[in-house]
């Protein structure tokens, strides 16, 4: 069923609403009071077209939840769970009145998740590139200027090593044997640990032998349970075959990769995961997906961020880039400064200024300088939002993750200039009353 319509709430005798309670002069109710929530249950109330069933959630409730989620790095249950100890996150949400119980499931965020999809995550962050300009965070001309780079979002697995893989890879197994009602002649689950063990004592002892003997024996004792199940694939009903189909051809490409093979697995329960190498003294190796993140070039605002699956070279994301900085901005950008991973990138209408390139212009050279300054929003985003481990699954989780990741920054963004601008205000208003009171102690001298 669609949303439940919005219904006036009147004052109440014995409850006092929100807005007589909280500083209005808050950013984040400044910021409450600029987003387009309009804009949003329109567009997300177009995700429930059926009439049966209970009504769905508000549209500003579950927007507001994303938006605050990914702005203070919090989980599905710490934003709800926050959500109720905290007014000005009631009041964001579009709450009246002080609510006492949790307001959904935390799981209802992870189904709203795939009902927005990719179209509905960039809507958020459109119009959080719309809030900026209202706000005057940004200016508009600043979106002509915009600086384009690549990062790794990793994904929420554990470090990829051969023995863990193929323990992973027999238990899966074994679990699925048992679930279904096949008789395996050996399930290995007192041998195989221990060998998983053993492997990693050798190598952390550096013997070298004996890590790939006792790396042979667990891979012939997953080999023998993943043929065993072959033989015995006909008993499966018919609804399972897919789903023992798809866990046979992932343990079949962890027992048949080589270290030097492209495409390998490093997860089963993310196939998608890929190596990708930044070139980080600390961590040479990410495994995750390669982000692209477009900003502008002074205030540092995420006006484009797109997933990349595949590992594509830099130069060849360009184009994506920029055209989701046009659609989300309304205006399709003039200049892009990249670094040299982008050599040999051409858009036909749009300059590109690499680092390290030649030019006889002072403004260009400043613009090449200013390149590096995406860096820090990337860490902030790593740091201070959750774009440094994504928990979402499959290359859809990925898609949403980088987008509200992007949101996420913009609303930090936004609040730390209403902070300042604020504080501003208030520093100046104490020094006219300051000079009003040495004003009026020089006209009026108080005599003792």
């Amino acid at each position: 069923m669609g949303p439940k319509a919005a219904q006036v709430q009147t004052d109440d005798l014995f409850l006092m609403r929100l807005d007589g309670q909280l500083k209005m002069s808050h950013p984040l109710i400044k910021l409450a009071n600029t987003l387009d929530w309009p804009a949003i249950e329109k567009e997300f109330s177009g995700y429930f077209v059926t009439t049966r069933g209970r009504p769905a959630l508000p549209p500003r409730l579950v927007a507001g939840l994303l938006y605050l989620q990914h702005a203070f790095s919090a989980s599905d249950e710490m934003v709800v769970n926050t959500w109720l100890e905290n007014p000005y996150w009631q009041y964001f949400t579009g709450e009246t009145y002080l609510q006492t119980e949790l307001p959904i499931d935390p799981s209802s965020l992870t189904r709203w998740r795939k009902r927005l999809g990719e179209a509905g995550v960039e809507l958020l962050l459109s119009l959080t590139i719309n809030a900026a300009k209202q706000l005057t965070v940004v200016k508009e001309r600043s979106l002509d200027r915009v600086i384009v780079d690549t990062t790794v979002m990793p994904k929420a697995i554990a470090h990829p090593t051969d023995n863990a893989l193929l323990e992973a890879a027999r238990q899966h197994m074994v679990a699925f044997a048992k679930e279904h009602g096949l008789a395996l002649r050996q399930n290995y689950n007192k041998e195989a640990p221990r060998l998983a063990i053993q492997v990693g004592r050798y190598a952390h002892a550096r013997q070298y032998n004996r890590m790939h003997g006792a790396l042979r024996k667990l891979k012939s004792r997953v080999g023998r349970i993943h043929r065993e199940i072959i033989r015995q694939f006909e008993l499966l009903p018919p609804e399972s075959e897919q789903s023992g189909f798809a866990l046979l051809q992932k343990v079949e490409r962890i027992l048949t990769q080589k270290p030097k093979d492209k495409n390998k697995l490093y997860s089963l329960h993310a196939p998608e995961a890929e190596c990708i190498s930044k070139g980080k003294a600390k961590n040479p190796y990410e495994f995750g997906v390669k982000v692209s993140i477009a900003t502008t070039l002074n205030e540092g605002l995420v006006v484009g961020m797109r997933s990349m699956p595949g590992n594509p070279y830099d130069g060849h994301t360009l184009h994506e880039a920029l055209e989701q900085a046009s659609i989300l901005t309304n205006r399709r950008p003039k200049i892009a400064i990249v670094d040299k991973g982008y050599k040999g990138a051409m858009i036909e209408g749009i300059q590109i200024l690499r680092s390290g390139q030649r030019t006889q212009s002072k403004t260009l050279k400043k613009m090449i300088k200013r390149r590096s300054s995406i860096e820090p929003a990337i860490g902030h985003m790593k740091m201070d939002g959750r774009l440094a481990r994504n928990p979402l699954k499959g290359a859809i989780g990925d898609a949403l993750h980088a987008v509200l990741c992007g949101a996420g920054h913009n609303l930090r963004l936004i609040l730390g200039k209403l902070r300042l601008f604020c504080s501003l205000f208030l520093s100046l208003l104490f020094r006219n009353i300051l000079a009003t009171l040495k004003q009026n102690q020089l006209m009026h001298p108080v005599v003792f």
